[in-house]
């Protein structure tokens, strides 16, 4: 991953939430969108910007392959995590398949259902 300074040290601090990320892919090569660093407290008037686009450094043939199969299966390449190995700063990413409509509706349900045991729970314990 290409990053600047301030985003190393934003990065060491454990600053980053990569919920919404994904990887998109053009002719420049692979690109992660959307995650965010924060700034750097201490960056002053050198702190980076903390939802901008930041280059993947991948093999070609990876960059072919992961976004052949993105555009001919309309899969999804995400971030799973961010880690430094030997002071240098890697992101895992996956290949993915979103979810369907059934599946939404059915952990929509599922959330709902457990709520309401906390809830009456909660209520319980409070009498």
């Amino acid at each position: 991953m290409v990053l600047h300074g301030t985003e190393v040290k934003a990065l060491r601090e454990g600053k980053a939430n990569i919920r919404d990320a994904y990887v998109d892919f053009n002719p420049q090569g692979a690109w992660l969108i959307n995650a965010h660093i924060a700034q750097y407290s201490p960056g002053g008037p050198w702190n980076h910007e903390p939802l901008g686009s930041r280059k993947l450094l991948l093999h070609q043939r990876e960059i072919d392959k992961l976004s052949g199969r993105t555009e001919a299966k309309g899969l999804t390449v995400i971030p799973l995590r961010i880690y430094f190995r030997n002071s240098i700063a890697k992101v895992e990413i996956a290949l993915v398949q979103g979810k369907k409509a059934w599946d939404r509706r059915e952990d929509e349900r599922a959330k709902e259902a457990r709520r309401e045991v906390e809830q009456s729970m909660y209520r319980n314990r409070r009498r």
